[in-house]
Parts: structure tokens; C-alpha cells; sequence
């Protein structure tokens, strides 16, 4: 059975490193290179959807929580300019028909029947209901015309949890194979975010492999604020020194940690500074040999990713906000070897 690579982190974390070392092992296909699966954990995403149906479902939720899937799903499939998006090309042309059977499949109770839901009112539905009005008031009801509404068919789902993992994952396996249907090991990049990986187990079998990648805060705030804010790559983290520590640690504490076989945990500075035996953990981790890392350091270079540590370090412009956070985030900081020379225009991981 071919694994599921995952590498993910924390906004500005470094994941893109991981999926880099790892694309250099043999019979992996990373053919998008860092592109960004989000149809799991994204808004109107297949987590949504499992909360909305699980979790607090009634006689009409579960229209809304479909609708909405079906509306995110054909943005994320036809969209071409959207940087997540476009899975006509990046997945196949037929994933948008595997949503809908995989739709049906979920779908107890088709109606005509509608909801408020349906009657909020959009401009162009003001307008119908504007002449339909009028048209029934001068034929005195004698032309009735539809009622405008957002959608026509609701779509009811009433699954048991078991139900509902056991069509998603067959889903999700479906998608797998129109990614690569040559049983070789997909390397996908923010599949899952960490703070998704509690759910893990309902969706995948053991074959999947998650690796989070953590990184120093003085360095993603540094990085963020004064080298990707400039090029136009931005991470919601707040400039504010102050309200970046705060939001960095409620963010870390809302995750839903337990231990994992499945999951692995590294720092993108071991990736740096002890490349060796944090490439050995990795691999083993994947149940790779040695030989198999047939491509070593052609995407993932530690002697050029150097640059992109001590960051924090490379002016006295930052030295009052990196104390600032080494006194609020010490639990996350990264005890660094010695100071390289870092140049912040190299931020590139």
C-alpha cells in the first residue's frame, strides 16, 4: 500500500522544507511541488461538513452544511487564478463529478421543499421577486411563478458517524488515485493542518504519514513582518509585536495534541543544524532505506537554508521585539548553536 505524505506547520513554519527533503527520495510523486491541498480543512471543507452533520444536525442543517460543500468544491475545481485552487488541472477534470457521487452517497432525502435558508434574498432575486409580485397581483394569481430561491433541490443527509467516514474516506481515495494512479507515495503539502490532525484516525488508514514542522517565533515574526509583508506573502500573524505573542500562543493551545504513531514532529532548525540525524528520523519515519534518497540536496539544501535562521539576529533593528518574545514564547524558542550570518532578503522556506 503506497503512503500519504503530509507536511504541514504553522503558518511560516518552514513545512515547505519537509516537502522538499522528502521529494527527494525515490518513487515519491510531488509533482505540484509546494501546492497547497486545503479541500479537507479549508471554510465549506470536508471537516465542515463532518461538524455540521455530526455534530449539532437537525431536520434542515445538513442542506446548508451540502450546499455550502458543493459551493466551496466547485470554486476550488474551476478556479484558475486562485492560488488554491484549479484541481481541474491540479487534480483531474473529473474531481468535481466525484463530488457529487460522493454527495449522493451522503444524500438521504431529496426535496423541492425549501427554507429560510434558501429565501435570502440575493439582488437578482429581489428583482424576481419583484415582477412575480406584480405580474400575479395584474392576473390576479391566475400566472403563479416559481418563488426565487438561492437553490432549488434540498439535500438531506441523517448519516451515523461510521456512514459518514466510510463513504469520505472512499472519497478522499478516489481523489488520491486521480492525483497518481501509479501506486507511488503522494508528498502532499497542508493536506491536514496540525490542529486538524485529532482526526486523523476516521479518515486514514495507516499508510498515512503527517510530519508538523515547527520553527522559532523570533524568526516567522522577523521573517513575516520586514521580508514576506514586502514581497506581497503574507501570514495572518499581527505585526504588533505584543499581539503577535498573544495570538502565537492561543493559536499553539487551541491544538488538540495526543500521540500519534502516524504523526512526527520536527524543527525546521534540525533540519538546519543537525540535518543528518534529523534526515535519518524522517526517513526511518517513512520507512525509506538510505539509498532510497537518490536526489539528496537537490531541493533541500541545509548549507543554503542556513540563511534563513537567526534572522531575528541580522539587525539591531529587531533586537526590542525579539527580546519581547523570547520573554512571552520562551516554551517555543529554538536553542541555536552559534550565530550565522542570515540575510533577510535570502527568506526563502
Amino acid at each position: 500500500m503506497r503512503k500519504i505524505i503530509i507536511s504541514t506547520g504553522y503558518m511560516g513554519s518552514g513545512s515547505s522544507a519537509i516537502t522538499d527533503l522528502v521529494s527527494e527520495f525515490e518513487d515519491v510523486n510531488n509533482k505540484h511541488r509546494d501546492f497547497e491541498y486545503i479541500f479537507l480543512h479549508c471554510p465549506g471543507g470536508i471537516f465542515d461538513l463532518e461538524d455540521k452533520l455530526l455534530i449539532g444536525n437537525n431536520s434542515m442543517r445538513s442542506d446548508e452544511a451540502i450546499h455550502s460543500f458543493l459551493k466551496t468544491m466547485k470554486d476550488l475545481y474551476d478556479k484558475k487564478f486562485w492560488w488554491p485552487g484549479y484541481y481541474k488541472k491540479v487534480i483531474g477534470e473529473g474531481f468535481y463529478d466525484e463530488v457529487i457521487r460522493y454527495v449522493d452517497s451522503i444524500t438521504d432525502v431529496k426535496s423541492k421543499n425549501y427554507w429560510y435558508y434558501q429565501e435570502n434574498p440575493t439582488k437578482k432575486m429581489q428583482i424576481k421577486s419583484f415582477f412575480k409580485i406584480a405580474l400575479e397581483r395584474i392576473t390576479k394569481k391566475k400566472n403563479l411563478i416559481k418563488k426565487p430561491l438561492l437553490y432549488d433541490e434540498m439535500l438531506l443527509s441523517y448519516k451515523s458517524p461510521d456512514e459518514f467516514y466510510k463513504e469520505t474516506r472512499k472519497f478522499i481515495n478516489n481523489v488520491f488515485e486521480m492525483i497518481d494512479s501509479n501506486d507511488k507515495d503522494l508528498l502532499l503539502d497542508q493536506l491536514l493542518l496540525p490542529h486538524n490532525v485529532f482526526r486523523l484516525d476516521n479518515y486514514f488508514d495507516d499508510n498515512v504519514k503527517v510530519i508538523i514542522v515547527e520553527r522559532d517565533p523570533r524568526d516567522v515574526f522577523i521573517i513575516n513582518k520586514y521580508a514576506w509583508q514586502k514581497k506581497g506573502i503574507d501570514v495572518p500573524y499581527s505585526f504588533d509585536v505584543k499581539k503577535f505573542c498573544r495570538q502565537y500562543k492561543d493559536i499553539r493551545a487551541l491544538e488538540k495534541q495526543k500521540d500519534n504513531k502516524k504523526v512526527l514532529r520536527v524543527k525546521f532548525e534540525d533540519l538546519v543544524y543537525n540535518y543528518d540525524v534529523t534526515e535519518e528520523k524522517v526517513r526511518k519515519f517513512l520507512g525509506y532505506s538510505k539509498e532510497s534518497h537518490v536526489r539528496k540536496f537537490e531541493r533541500f539544501n541545509p548549507n543554503i537554508s542556513i540563511c534563513n535562521t537567526q534572522v531575528f539576529r541580522s539587525s539591531k533593528e529587531f533586537e526590542k521585539e525579539t527580546k519581547y518574545i523570547e520573554k512571552e514564547l520562551k516554551e517555543f524558542l529554538y536553542p541555536f548553536p552559534k550565530k550565522v550570518e542570515s540575510k533577510i532578503e535570502n527568506t526563502i522556506n
